[in-house]
């Protein structure tokens, strides 16, 4: 199994804003009220559209879906949360929290990756019942994958619900490695709603925030199993994770890539970078409308797509 791939999708807004239905949990947006929707939607396709020009210009293949302006769907430009596919074949589809999230999942967006980009989708797990149940499981937002040691890491929240993460990994093979995750909200510890926010697991790397497990079994069983699969710990503090330091992933390109926004880069140090740069070079790209409005950076922004050619 591979860890990463070369092949993206991304969904470009057309009407993305602060969604009220996800901020009720997501204590990383943030209202600007400097901006009116139609300017907060252009700065998102601007910062979108130049995201999308790094990653090409490093090799990485984009497939770039236009979102729909019906159904309303604020948020579309995260598609990993209602979306993954693998590299058997098979595509998972996700319970989502906001009711005006579900509207995301476009079945149609799979024939024009297997029309116009050639792939093959044998079979589509749909774990979208679980809504019926107020249980959610948000995709590679909810769970982060080492793909090559068939490894889950879930930061059960709210949106990632333990049920849920287990029978995904029963589904799919994985091995699941559960704890809680938390972040300081008004001086109070509250769950992290989205475990790729808090960490990123490369091919030799791991860029984690530690500090959000408070209990120290479930942090150390979480390094352990970074250890033993030979990731290099690379440690982020909550503040830089506040930064999205945490939402990162690496890609494919003309060689491999660590790919993050510009807060993120800009909250590292240079020890920090240098490491990770003995392992891949970085792109970084400026998302500051979509981090504030949409509370995600730029792993939300990506669906890998792992599946076969046909």
């Amino acid at each position: 199994m591979k860890q990463i791939t070369n092949t993206i999708m991304m969904i470009k807004p057309v009407g993305f804003r602060y969604n009220k239905q996800t901020a009720v949990n997501n204590y990383y947006q943030k209202v600007l009220a400097n901006l009116t929707a139609e300017q907060t939607q252009e700065n998102a396709l601007s910062e979108f559209n130049a995201f999308v020009d790094k990653l090409r210009n490093a090799g990485v293949n984009v497939v770039v879906v236009e979102d729909t302006e019906y159904p309303d769907t604020p948020d579309s430009i995260f598609p990993n949360n209602w979306v993954s596919f693998h590299e058997n074949g098979i595509v998972g589809l996700y319970p989502m929290y906001a009711e005006n999230r579900r509207d995301e999942r476009r079945e149609d967006i799979f024939d024009t990756l297997v029309d116009e980009h050639g792939f093959s989708i044998e079979e589509i797990k749909d774990f979208t019942e679980f809504e019926e149940h107020d249980k959610f499981l948000e995709g590679t937002g909810s769970v982060v994958l080492d793909r090559e040691n068939k490894i889950c890491y879930a930061a059960i929240s709210i949106r990632t619900d333990e049920i849920a993460v287990m029978q995904f990994c029963g589904e799919f093979g994985y091995r699941p490695v559960c704890f809680t995750a938390n972040q300081d909200v008004d001086g109070e510890r509250m769950a992290i709603y989205h475990t790729n926010v808090m960490m990123c697991v490369a091919d030799t790397f791991a860029v984690i925030c530690l500090d959000t497990i408070d209990d120290e079994m479930e942090r150390e069983n979480v390094a352990e199993n970074l250890k033993e699969t030979a990731k290099e710990i690379i440690e982020i503090t909550e503040e830089q994770n506040q930064r999205f330091a945490g939402n990162m992933l690496q890609v494919m390109g003309d060689k491999p890539y660590l790919v993050m926004s510009n807060s993120a880069y800009n909250s590292l140090s240079e020890s920090q970078i240098k490491t990770i740069e003995n392992h891949c070079p970085i792109i970084y790209s400026s998302l500051d409308t979509i981090e504030a409005c949409g509370g995600g950076s730029a792993r939300c922004m990506m669906a890998e797509v792992f599946l076969p050619k046909k």
